[in-house]
This record gives structure tokens, C-alpha cells and sequence, in this order.
């Protein structure tokens, strides 16, 4: 058996190492020369923990995850905390821990484990065509690939999507944009140990821990869609957007470092249920394109990888039986995590300023039991628990 994967991100690096692991022979090609990643890090949760350490990374994701022990709420005016309470009850129901990790350095773990030299750079899909036995991928260079089988790991504008639906799927405009970057760790800002948010005005400021003494951080704000952006001016932009907002939040905007910065409108893809046709199956955003607001996109594509790779291996009557297995075990699951995060999405970035109002209250007696019961309810839902 052959798998051809379209896509050397994080969906299409884990379904090549679950195949592989299995000893199905793999072939990736990803369109860009070099992978660089959208955005600079990214919240693990223990459901995508537990598939990377299952694809034999447990401790190369350890030296590269951040020490987040503690989750916390702050008003954005004054900087007082909300409300602020340990992760460890989560880790004890769950079973592992979350690990905040730089973008770039998972994805040169993943790139490691399944062999950077296998990877074939530079390839853009432009179509695809299936026989009764095969499938064939053509790129824009002119050549060409065919296997067994297809798994389509090209993100959120896939190409391979609208051929596997039958029609044109449209990216849904969130609301809000976001920034995003890494800092050197400051305690004036934030404790080191602990995932800090500042709230108000239907925006948010948050800071992650990752390895190398850094924070990943993020600010949210709800704004019109397709605003010129310059990277020249992210410093004022944002002491603009958050003018009166608390010290800590005017420090971290004064350290930030304007040219490794990203920008980037927030969007989803309504959900559908069908990830499969004949022996094409989508992963990863292309299947299930998520707001990052439960920080699960990545982690869904890990969960895919799992499954997928499982189906295929124990699965006896033939290739298109085991994608529609895959399918029947994922499509609900991925639809609840994008129809989740966009119910977050909402409350936290004002869609109804009254309802995120009565959050902001409520956060005040949260005592993280029912953070952490959402939290554990998402996690529990993927396929190693």
C-alpha cells in the first residue's frame, strides 16, 4: 500500500509518521520550498499530547513544551486578577499535561521524525484524478504522483476539498484579528509558569510559556475585514487598540519585536460531514477549518492522524472501507470542536457585547472548575482516551 500526502504541515507530518510507524509505505509533497509556519506557537492540549507521544515523541515534545501550571484572568483596566487557579486538576482527570511549543520547532520535530529528506518541496497540487484502484495527484511543475491512496493535508484554501464536497466551500470572516508572536519571558508581565489572559472591551491580550525562557503571546481585537496592515506600524496599531489598558499589557506591546509579528484575520469553514470520497481522505484544516479560540485546529489534525493510520491498518475490506471508517469515527467529532470554537469565539470577542459582559462577570467567582470541566470534556473526546 502507497499513501500519497498533500501537505507537510503538522496534519500531513503526522499521518506520514503514523503511516510509516505501521509500515505503509508513505510519499509527502508540500507546495512552498520551505515551511514556514502561520503563527508562532501553539497550545498542545493533552489530546494532542497523547498523539504525539504515541508517534514516539513523548520526549522530544517534553524539551520543547512550555511549563504552564497555572491559568489565570485579569482585568485589562487595572491588571487585577479575575480569577486564577491551578492546571493540575486537569492533568489528573486527563491523564497529561498541555505544552504551549513554538510553531517552527514543532514542526521541525515532526519534519525529524519523519525524515526532512523525504519530504518533496515546492510541489502545488493543481488537480487530481482517481481510477478504480489508484490515485493521481498533478502539481504545477507538470509531473505527477500516484498511489493507493490520497490523504489531503493542504490546509485551509485546500485545492484537493472541492473535489472530495463536489462544490466550492467559503472561508467565514470571524470577526476579529490577531497578533502574534514570541517574547523573551518577563515576570512584570506575567508569572512563567502560568498561561495569563487580560480581558475588556471584547478584546483580549494573553501570554503562553514555550521553551527557551519565551512567551508566545496574542492579542485579539474585533475589527472589519480586510484593513490594510504594515508591519512598520504594529507597535502604535496595537497602543492604539489597547490605549488604557493595564501596564503589563503596555510593556509586553514596547517589547515586542515588530518584524516577526504576524497578522492574521481569524476565519472558519462551516462544518461538513463528509471527509471522504473513494480513496481521498481530508485532514487537518482542510477537513475541518477552525477558529484557534479552544486551541484544538492542530490538535484535531494529530487526532485525524491517529485514527486514519489506525483504520488503514486494521481494517480488512480494502482502502475505501477503512477512509469511510476514519470518516464515521472523525466527522462528528471535528464539527463539534469548530462549532465549539466559534461559540468561544463569540463570547469572547463581543459578537454580544451583554453576553461577554456577564463572562467578564463571571470570571470573577470562577474557581477554574468549570473552565477546566469544558476543558476535559474536549479533551476526553479524542481517540486515546
Amino acid at each position: 500500500m502507497k499513501a500519497i500526502v498533500i501537505g507537510g504541515g503538522i496534519g500531513g507530518a503526522c499521518a506520514a509518521i503514523a503511516l510509516k510507524r505501521f509500515g505503509i509505505e508513505t510519499a509527502v509533497y508540500e507546495a512552498v520550498k520551505e515551511i514556514k509556519p502561520v503563527g508562532a506557537a501553539i497550545s498542545i492540549w493533552p489530546n494532542g499530547v497523547k498523539c504525539l507521544n504515541y508517534l514516539g515523541m513523548k520526549e522530544a515534545l517534553r524539551e520543547l513544551g512550555g511549563n504552564m501550571r497555572f491559568m489565570a484572568y485579569k482585568d485589562y483596566q487595572q491588571g487585577q486578577t479575575m480569577t486564577r487557579f491551578s492546571m493540575e486538576p486537569l492533568i489528573q482527570s486527563v491523564g497529561e499535561q498541555p505544552y504551549p511549543v513554538a510553531r517552527a520547532e514543532l514542526q521541525s520535530m515532526l519534519l525529524d521524525t519523519y525524515g526532512r529528506d523525504k519530504v518533496q518541496f515546492g510541489k502545488r497540487v493543481t488537480h487530481v484524478e482517481e481510477s478504480d484502484d489508484s490515485v493521481t495527484a498533478w502539481f504545477d511543475d507538470g509531473t505527477s504522483a500516484t498511489g493507493d491512496l490520497l490523504i489531503a493535508a493542504d490546509g485551509t484554501h485546500s485545492i484537493i476539498r472541492q473535489h472530495v464536497l463536489g462544490y466550492a466551500t467559503e472561508r467565514r470572516y470571524a470577526g476579529y484579528v490577531n497578533w502574534n508572536g514570541l517574547v523573551e519571558i518577563d515576570e512584570s508581565i506575567a508569572p512563567a509558569d502560568q498561561w495569563t489572559t487580560f480581558v475588556g472591551e471584547g478584546k483580549r491580550v494573553s501570554l503562553m510559556p514555550v521553551s527557551g525562557n519565551r512567551f508566545y503571546f496574542f492579542f485579539d481585537v474585533p475589527l472589519p475585514k480586510g484593513l490594510p496592515q504594515d508591519r512598520t506600524t504594529v507597535r502604535d496599531d496595537l497602543q492604539g487598540y489597547f490605549a488604557g489598558w493595564a501596564e503589563p499589557v503596555q510593556k509586553l506591546i514596547s517589547q515586542i519585536n515588530p518584524e516577526t509579528t504576524n497578522r492574521v484575520e481569524i476565519h472558519d469553514i462551516e462544518p461538513f460531514m463528509q471527509l471522504v470520497k473513494g480513496r481521498i481522505a481530508l485532514l487537518g484544516d482542510s477537513g475541518h477549518s477552525t477558529t484557534p479560540d479552544i486551541g484544538q485546529g492542530g490538535c484535531a489534525a494529530m487526532e485525524d492522524a491517529i485514527v486514519l493510520a489506525n483504520m488503514l491498518q486494521t481494517n480488512s475490506l480494502g482502502i475505501e472501507d477503512a477512509l469511510l471508517r476514519y470518516q464515521e469515527k472523525r466527522a462528528c467529532r471535528v464539527k463539534d470542536l469548530v462549532l465549539k470554537a466559534r461559540k468561544r469565539c463569540d463570547v469572547t470577542h463581543g459578537k454580544e457585547m451583554a453576553v461577554t459582559e456577564q463572562w467578564y462577570e463571571d470570571l470573577k467567582s470562577e474557581t477554574g472548575e468549570r473552565i477546566l470541566s469544558g476543558m476535559c470534556e474536549t479533551i476526553l473526546g479524542g481517540p486515546l482516551e
